[in-house]
């Protein structure tokens, strides 16, 4: 069996210097057939994915890294590293995908300000490339410095009115700083100005790492969602979502752990007041700001699709698959035959809330 470790583009790929990091899915290389559409009550729906992964080697390469370096370990025991270009596109119309929003995991957040400026300006211009040239097939969400905050400003504002970025992809945290640290206001100023959305990507805590060792890939399994879920509860209880109302934020994997036990945050001050800054007077309970974010569907039940759309509103959720890597191969349907969702519901989380915050034209 051939480990193929080097990056395959094809002259599409290549021009844009983009590759779609995952695993092989089988039969995609070979497949023929149309595109799979999506028909919602006799009605064809553009189906949009929030959650799709791509990567820049150049970008990499800027950092003296080896680009696989940036890549999750292999899963579900296939050996292939990166899609071929038309293979993407082939499995997009194999899962009913019209339009993936493209975003990169942040690995630049410990670099110096010239080196990280160099990745950034790389990353945005490579995924600008690409969206321009198949712009009924993707969008992008833009990268930035954040741990620069005054260029991560410049960056995103580049991005969005030069590049025509559709958004922002964000970790966690930056090397352990927590997005409501004062630092980063003015960069939630500058996307709060702008109205665009910040895509909350995990990724692990290293502090963590000791208690993740061990079988079933925690620093994932547990990590990532564990991520996300300190990330959201810290800009609820510093005050960073009153100070800036009108920020869109979407994350990842239906948010985390947060909405499976979010009303335990409306009881923690009150529990322990001790535990909690006098000077900070949130001006509503915790739970009301799920309400004002968005999530992705990456959740695995029709029970845990339910869930999450009560308590945070069905309007509140986008189609997310975290493609290429496989957690759930079936995400549009996945929506479609989960019960209790009318057509309309049904239309918004596959299609029309994603276009209406990203500006795609369906």
């Amino acid at each position: 069996m051939s480990t193929r470790r080097d990056f395959i583009k094809t002259a599409a790929g290549a021009a844009a210097g983009v590759i779609f990091t995952g695993c092989n899915m089988p039969g995609v290389a070979h497949a023929q057939a149309a595109r799979k559409q999506t028909i919602v009550n006799g009605r064809r729906i553009k189906t949009i994915d929030i959650h799709s992964h791509c990567a820049i080697p150049e970008a990499v390469a800027l950092t003296g890294r080896d680009p696989q370096s940036i890549l999750q370990p292999m899963v579900r025991g296939n050996d292939e590293t990166f899609l071929l270009f038309e293979q993407r596109l082939k499995a997009m119309d194999s899962r009913g995908i019209d339009i993936e929003a493209l975003s990169i995991n942040p690995f630049w957040y410990a670099l110096e300000r010239d080196v990280a400026a160099r990745v950034i300006q790389t990353q945005n211009e490579k995924l600008a490339e690409l969206c321009a040239a198949h712009p009924d097939r993707f969008v992008a969400f833009a990268t930035l410095a954040l741990q620069h905050p005054d260029l991560a400003v410049e960056q995103l504002e580049t991005a969005v009115k030069k590049y025509n970025m559709r958004g922002v992809a964000i970790g966690g945290h930056v090397a352990g700083v927590e997005f409501s640290n004062a630092k980063f206001h003015p960069v939630w100023a500058k996307a709060e100005e702008l109205g665009v959305l910040l895509f909350i990507h995990p990724a692990t805590q290293p502090e963590l790492a000791s208690r993740y060792k061990g079988n079933g890939w925690l620093t994932n399994a547990i990590g990532n969602p564990l991520d996300t879920t300190i990330a959201l509860s810290h800009l609820i209880f510093e005050g960073t979502l009153d100070r800036f109302p009108g920020l869109k934020i979407c994350s990842a994997h239906g948010g985390g752990f947060l909405p499976s036990y979010a009303a335990r945050s409306d009881y923690s001050c009150l529990t322990a007041p001790t535990a909690c800054d006098p000077n900070i007077k949130l001006k509503k309970k915790p739970t009301e700001y799920l309400r004002q974010m968005y999530f992705d569907t990456l959740v695995f039940t029709p029970e845990a699709l339910r869930h999450l759309a009560a308590e945070v509103g069905v309007d509140k959720l986008m189609l997310g698959t975290d493609y290429p890597y496989r957690w759930q191969d079936a995400g549009v349907e996945h929506i479609l035959n989960s019960p209790g969702f009318s057509d309309e519901e049904r239309i918004a989380m596959l299609s029309t809330t994603a276009a209406k915050l990203m500006g795609i034209k369906l």
